[in-house]
């Protein structure tokens, strides 16, 4: 019979998991994690103490990033089912450069990670090139800050969920970038679900106190509940938002008015980038904005309402 294999030399090839595209390429060492019950025949369950292999995994991803090597390659796979909990802004730092967190399953199979406990409770990314895949996170506290703290270069978010448990344990904002100018360049949203339930003192889906380049923000649905009139997508507080891509973005929010912008907030006349084919509602009957026409981004066939059943004006209009 054949054994099964951790895969030590990584995949330098590339590889697709259950539909998961590793669009990096990590030859460095292959750790996996879980703390289910439902092990195969011969297999160990999670422990800290464990190889970190298939059949003796690791039972914390926070164990499994303090065996990483910085720039190596390394992955770390977390099996369907397993299931932590994040109560403070230190229970699970992702400060080990070039590390990629993959989770394995579909659904609500996919791992889950539950915010409890404090407000402050985060995950902060303060190492470059690191990068999370189909896992749910899940606010169970009253107005958790942020799902994510960037302060790293060249963070990746895709094909994960954000998800309340309901209108007051909810997020505030998924991603907060809190260091200074240019600290979170490269970051990339892509592929995600966000579910907010809150009804007080939401936010936004990206939020950053200063300049971020290349910041891509593509195929995700953005469904907020609040209404308080501030963007879904990205708010930038100080400074601007250089080359951005943000792109086939779906979005809800019952704002009754968006003269900051629907989709993205931002000041200043000298930003640069593409905003294209994104479909926002909201239920303002007045001035529809995506952004305001004065800070440099380009726009094309964007489509805004505040109409329920209608189907969006060109935002901004067509040049003639």
């Amino acid at each position: 019979m054949a054994l099964r294999s951790d895969f030590p030399a990584g995949f330098i090839n590339g590889v697709t998991l259950r539909g998961v595209p590793i669009v990096q390429s990590h030859p460095g060492q292959v750790f996996w994690v879980y703390n289910g019950t439902g092990l195969l025949a011969g297999q160990r369950g999670g422990s800290d103490a464990n190889r970190g292999t298939f059949n003796s995994p690791f039972a914390t991803l926070a164990h499994a990033v303090t065996q990483c090597v910085a720039d190596r390659g390394d992955i770390i796979i977390i099996k369907p089912g397993h299931a932590e909990n994040i109560a403070s802004a230190a229970a699970l730092p992702l400060n080990v450069a070039g590390v990629a967190v993959i989770g394995l399953g579909q659904g609500t199979n996919r791992p889950k990670f539950i915010f409890t406990t404090a407000a402050t409770a985060t995950i902060p990314v303060s190492a470059n090139n690191v990068s999370v895949q189909n896992i749910q996170f899940v606010a169970n506290f009253l107005g958790i800050t942020a799902a994510f703290t960037v302060t790293a270069k060249e963070a990746t978010i895709q094909g994960c969920t954000f998800a309340d448990t309901s209108s007051v344990l909810n997020f505030l904002n998924i991603v907060n970038c809190t260091g200074g100018a240019n600290t979170a360049d490269g970051l990339s949203f892509t592929d995600n679900a966000v579910y907010n339930l809150g009804v007080t003192s939401n936010n936004t889906t990206i939020l950053t106190a200063n300049t971020i380049d290349r910041l891509t923000l593509s195929r995700n649905y953005l469904k907020w509940a609040v209404q308080n009139d501030k963007a879904i997508g990205v708010i930038v507080t100080t400074g601007i938002l250089t080359n951005l891509i943000a792109t086939d973005n779906m979005g809800y929010r019952p704002n009754t008015t968006t003269a900051g912008g629907s989709f993205i907030n931002v000041g200043g006349t000298t930003s640069t980038g593409i905003v294209a084919r994104n479909l926002i509602q909201t239920l303002t009957t007045t001035t529809d904005l995506l952004f305001t026409t004065s800070v440099g981004l380009g726009a094309f066939d964007n489509r805004v309402t505040g109409v329920v059943g209608a189907s969006g004006f060109l935002i901004p209009a067509a040049d003639s």
